[in-house]
């Protein structure tokens, strides 16, 4: 990830509110930069380019990436709430500061929030474990629409196409 390739995409609005979002929790900066990483390194062995898509393959990364900076900002606070505060947070942000049709925003919300209940649900499983299960939570994802009500899905992921 380039850091100046994305400052350049972000308007001067939304760079003040990272560096806000930063300060509250400084300690988690470099475990979500890591997580994020991660996330893009097993997001493209699993699914190639797809993850970049709007199908089965992005909403596992944006599960995945939800779990993943959960669990390694764990590692550095063992507050359970304050994690999970922070990946919202943070995933919110990325939704805000990289515009979306309202569509695809919406489902990476919906896929981001299954992220973090799945490191409620397991938070003594490894990340390997995690994988295999939001894999085969992948090949059960839901296709929506402009119609569909997402509240009917919850905790399973969901995609466009």
């Amino acid at each position: 990830m380039n850091l100046l390739a994305v400052a350049k995409r972000v308007d001067f609005k939304n760079i003040l509110k990272a560096a806000f979002i930063g300060l509250s929790r400084p300690h988690f900066i470099l475990p979500t930069i890591k997580a994020t990483k991660d996330c893009i390194a097993i997001s493209t062995k699993n699914y190639g380019k797809l993850h970049h898509k709007n199908g089965p393959a992005n909403a596992f990364r944006h599960a995945f990436w939800n779990y993943l900076i959960a669990k390694r900002c764990f590692n550095w606070q063992r507050n359970e709430e304050a994690v999970l505060v922070w990946a919202k947070k943070v995933t919110d942000w990325h939704e805000d500061s990289f515009p979306n049709k309202q569509l695809a925003k919406a489902m990476d919300l919906h896929n981001n929030e299954v992220g973090r209940f799945i490191f409620v649900k397991n938070t003594e499983k490894t990340e390997q474990e995690i994988v295999e299960l939001l894999r085969k939570m992948t090949l059960e994802s839901i296709k929506i629409d402009e119609k569909s009500t997402l509240s009917e899905h919850k905790n399973r992921m969901v995609h466009i196409l």
